[in-house]
């Protein structure tokens, strides 16, 4: 099976001519043989930098209310036409896609990892479940709803958002499914590489990771954002990518590739992940179901009127 990240910078807070850009990768990655693309968390229409860069301020604050605001309505629902575009893509062109949004649900966004593929459109939305540090006055916390992994080609795989990729519990959920790929997006930053997240995973679950991360720079953002400022005064790699693909051994196959707006390809062997397995199957002849009891509530909340 041939998988790939789509490493790149967004239309930032444009999500029309964001998702021309999603439509071209997956064009570009259907033209290589690509049967599985991923994109970056909160690709569309892009990651809300001055969450983690101190731009979120007191209570009532007019500044952070405009950037908010303004995020909001950038932000896009899973019924629009944005991902009916990508969901068409998907399927003339026949990839599955795993693709970062920040999703509008009323007044509240939600960073959410969309499944889409080529037969069914859309299959999974997982909304990340605690987002991470300042990211909390922007986006809401999520569920379990979509803490499914899905059948690509007869393989078993599943995704997580960012620093979710940290909560072993999370994890475990999806190696309990049988979880055989696993992929795992990231705003940039090259964290996962930095830190061996990527490969500990891979060892942890005996699975291939794919990592999507992304690039973002202050000439990616408005020089009237409320926060310009703050990303204006970092260096230029704000975000700097760290895309790649580690085998079930923990080693990387390709990468991380940093600072490169590109696809990053591998062909990988699913026959690697049962190979791995005899030795350790955290979900299996290793899991003690006797001593070790996990239970997942996949109810996403919602109101029910009586009349």
């Amino acid at each position: 099976m041939r998988i790939a990240a789509a490493q790149g910078h967004p239309v930032w807070l444009d999500p029309e001519a964001t998702t021309a850009k999603v439509v071209s990768a997956v064009e570009q990655a259907a033209s290589g043989g690509v049967e599985l693309l991923a994109f970056p968390e909160a690709f569309l229409p892009g990651y809300p930098f001055w969450a983690i860069l101190g731009g979120v301020d007191r209570l009532n604050e007019p500044r952070h209310a405009a950037a908010y605001g303004s995020y909001l309505d950038a932000s896009i629902t899973i019924e629009g036409p944005q991902i009916r575009l990508i969901c068409q893509a998907s399927s003339d062109l026949g990839v599955f896609v795993y693709l970062g949004i920040a999703e509008r649900s009323g007044g509240s966004v939600y960073a959410t990892l969309v499944a889409i593929d080529p037969t069914r459109g859309v299959i999974g939305t997982h909304r990340k479940l605690m987002p991470t540090h300042g990211e909390r006055v922007i986006w809401a916390p999520g569920d379990g709803a979509g803490l499914r992994t899905h059948d690509v080609h007869g393989l078993q795989v599943g995704g997580l958002n960012c620093w979710e990729n940290w909560m072993p519990l999370a994890r475990y959920s999806l190696y309990a499914q049988g979880e055989q790929l696993h992929v795992a997006v990231f705003p940039g930053s090259a964290f996962a590489a930095n830190t061996d997240l990527a490969r500990f995973i891979a060892m942890e679950g005996r699975v291939w990771v794919l990592v999507a991360a992304g690039l973002l720079t202050a000439a990616d953002i408005p020089k009237d954002h409320p926060y310009h400022e703050l990303i204006a005064a970092k260096p230029a790699g704000f975000f700097n990518g760290g895309s790649g693909i580690v085998t079930p051994q923990g080693t990387w196959a390709i990468g991380p590739v940093t600072d490169s707006e590109q696809l990053v390809v591998a062909d990988i062997d699913p026959a690697m992940v049962s190979r791995a397995r005899q030795t350790f199957d955290p979900a299996g002849h290793y899991a003690r179901p006797d001593v070790f009891d996990l239970q997942v509530h996949r109810r996403r909340p919602q109101v029910t009127f009586g009349d």
